[in-house]
């Protein structure tokens, strides 16, 4: 009941039902679900149906209120204290909370902490669900400290379940969770990793100007979606922001760097369907909870793989195709070489960072080399991965392999890889001019082929061992014994080609055609969370968007049938939607205009919903309702009627009418609520 009347969904996916079942019971839990698997439902459905509140711990302030956003548009009572709502109105949330007004109540881990030493007896709480879990841990991609004191959630209440959940941990992280927490034998639940929705491609750095054309391609592709382009730096987060506004796109940045005024701002557009890309640091970290994001780029090569898979993980929640781009080169190891000398936890970041260059580098199919991080076995390639689609071809690479390795040596060994593509391609930069480089006999040897090229060229001699970085002398390249052995051979040396690599089909051109059924209802959908303040796939998720294309509903119950519209959404914009397929099916609307009102009001009835409760789904007061079912009555179409008003209610308005003829109305709405005598009139007009 729970999953149809608030989710729109009749079925639960894979493991969801059990890990439900095993809060249920009380028993410590622990859940692994990738991003977009559906952890959510699993804390929230057993919080409708306990007795109490059930704590939710978050590490992210935008997270929090995206979530408590999307169950009060699904009419349950959630809320969120956090340091960025005024005091006065925490405080009201925690009266709240006291009055058993709160079935989830979002809470960062420090508000937690202070909370729970003043929370009395008097708070019932059904259980804690501890989300992005592997932040207690040291093992943990994105470990934080203030996770760590959460220990005492079991001694000040200890018969009390937690929940930890997470979409990135490995079997250390695991352990390490559960001990951290004090958990008690803990049920454990792994999902799939797998997303085979999520298209996997890895490219060498083009440049800027190659990046923006890939990026420009996926807007262009998704106009009425939203992607999100991560960087390494807050610089490349505002040059490629400012490089798409130019474009004319609807773009924003979102980085630690900016007020708390401006991030929110960004998020909210981001979040309500206003922003087309934002521009993000990874190392601040998104936390939204939107489902249509289309597509992510990494600009840079993420540190790890949990980060990365955590932040892929954040396009197609909604189950839909998305993309995925990474951009890498060499400028990336060397950024990253200098976050993990800095970050106390040299050893283990530098081996997840090899893990994250055999990713990028593998032959083999990327799904596969994912999956087997997470200890998964995939059976097969994945044909959703540039390897699969268009597996690398192999140039002789000996000829500019040569030219580089020239330029080192001739430089002393002195260049950096982004350095030594500009000498080999002859640039003027001061630099070069000032040091002499332009006067060595490699200078300018390589100006036919592009940066992006050379980019690739040195990337491949790095990884094949035919150059080394000396990270502790300037980041510098230097020859390697089988580099020099390289001068004097005339050996092919095969490497993948740079412009194979290019050709990926997030680079093609994207030739969009007339607006089909899909882009105007998604346009509608624009406009209908406009008006309604919902974030578009509030309104209705892409999934749901494209079975109404597809099928086509002419009625409400029609509409209301489509998995993932609940019963609020469905008679919230049932009709403008069916409205835009009467249009495009070029029929008249007469059918439409016979569904009144009241109607509506049916439906809810029939699905069991309390007059209180349509009058607040509908925005009408409780008098309309009561007229409604009146009139449904004389209809006959409402035959149910003792659920709104029984036969001892109905004698007693009787009574009145005989007793007190000019007062009775008043008397009995008085007593009953008003417009409730119009439901009185009608049994006994049909009735009696």
């Amino acid at each position: 009941m729970f999953l149809r009347r608030f989710y729109g969904y009749t079925s639960f996916r894979p493991m969801q039902l059990d890990v439900i079942t095993s809060v249920m019971s009380g028993r410590d839990t622990i859940v692994l679900m990738p991003t977009g698997g559906g952890k959510s439902i699993t804390f929230q459905i057993p919080a409708l149906m306990s007795e109490g509140c059930a704590i939710v711990v978050s590490p992210l302030i935008s997270l929090m209120a995206d979530q408590v956003a999307a169950l009060r548009a699904n009419g349950i009572p959630a809320a969120t204290i956090n340091s960025t709502m005024p005091e006065a109105e925490n405080r009201a949330t925690l009266d709240a909370l006291y009055q058993g007004k709160v079935k989830l109540l979002y809470i960062s881990p420090e508000r937690l902490l202070v909370e729970m030493g003043r929370w009395s007896r008097d708070v019932k709480i059904s259980f804690i669900a501890i989300d992005e879990a592997h932040c207690i841990s040291r093992w943990g991609h994105d470990f934080r400290p203030d996770y760590t004191r959460l220990g005492a959630l079991k001694q000040q209440w200890p018969s009390i379940p937690i929940m930890a959940l997470t979409a990135t941990a490995d079997k250390l992280t695991r352990e390490d969770i559960a001990r951290q927490l004090s958990l008690s034998s803990p049920a454990l639940f792994v999902s799939s990793f797998d997303r085979p929705n999520l298209s996997l491609n890895v490219m060498p750095n083009p440049g800027l100007k190659g990046r923006i054309n890939v990026i420009s391609r996926l807007i262009e592709a998704h106009p009425y979606d939203s992607g999100i382009v991560y960087t390494l730096t807050r610089k490349s987060a505002e040059s490629i922001n400012a490089e798409l506004i130019k474009k004319g796109f609807s773009s924003a940045v979102y980085h630690a760097g900016l007020s708390a005024d401006s991030r929110m701002e960004a998020q909210r557009r981001f979040r309500e369907g206003k922003l087309q890309v934002i521009c993000a640091t990874v190392a601040f970290g998104m936390g939204i909870d939107k489902s249509n994001i289309r597509w992510i780029v990494h600009n840079n090569m993420p540190p790890n793989i949990e980060s990365y898979y955590q932040e892929i993980g954040r396009a197609g929640r909604d189950g839909l195709p998305a993309e995925t781009i990474m951009f890498h080169s060499v400028s990336d190891i060397i950024t990253i070489e200098k976050f993990i000398s800095e970050s106390g936890q040299e050893e283990i970041n530098r081996e997840k960072l090899n893990r994250m260059k055999e990713y990028v580098e593998s032959p083999v199919c990327r799904r596969r080399v994912l999956l087997s991080y997470f200890n998964e076995h995939a059976p097969c390639d994945c044909g959703n991965c540039d390897v699969c689609l268009n597996p690398p071809a192999k140039i002789n690479a000996l000829i500019p392999v040569k030219k580089a390795l020239s330029a080192i040596i001739r430089s002393g060994s002195s260049v950096g890889a982004n350095m030594l593509v500009d000498v080999l391609r002859g640039s003027v930069k001061a630099d070069i001019i000032s040091r002499g480089l332009h006067r060595i006999k490699t200078y300018g040897a390589g100006r036919d082929l592009s940066y992006g090229y050379w980019q690739s060229i040195i990337l491949q001699m790095i990884q094949t061992g035919i150059v080394e970085i000396a990270y502790d002398n300037g980041n510098r390249l230097t020859v390697t014994p089988y580099g020099r052995s390289l001068l004097d051979s005339n050996e092919p040396l095969m490497l993948a080609d740079p412009e194979m690599l290019y050709e990926s089909r997030a680079a093609k051109k994207f030739v969009r055609e007339k607006p089909s059924l899909l882009d105007k209802l998604k346009q509608l959908r624009s406009e209908l969370a406009v008006k309604s303040g919902w974030p578009p796939e509030y309104v209705v998720s892409d999934p749901a968007l494209e079975t109404i294309a597809k099928t086509m509903p002419r009625t409400l119950d029609q509409f209301a049938a489509i998995e993932g519209i609940n019963d609020i959404r469905a008679v919230m914009f049932w009709r403008p939607f069916v409205k835009q397929i009467y249009k495009e099916l070029s029929l008249p609307d007469s059918q439409l205009k016979a569904h009144k009102s009241i109607h509506d009001t049916l439906f809810l009835l029939n699905r069991q919903y309390s007059v209180a409760d349509i009058a607040r789904i509908r925005s009408i007061k409780q008098t309309t309702v009561y007229n409604h079912i009146a009139e449904l009555i004389y209809d006959n179409l409402f035959t149910d009627f003792d659920r709104v008003i029984s036969d001892k209610q109905v004698e007693e308005f009787m009574t009145l009418r005989i007793t007190y003829p000019h007062d009775a109305y008043d008397m009995f709405d008085k007593r009953y609520g008003d417009g409730l005598h119009n439901v009185a009139l009608a049994v006994i007009n049909t009735h009696s």
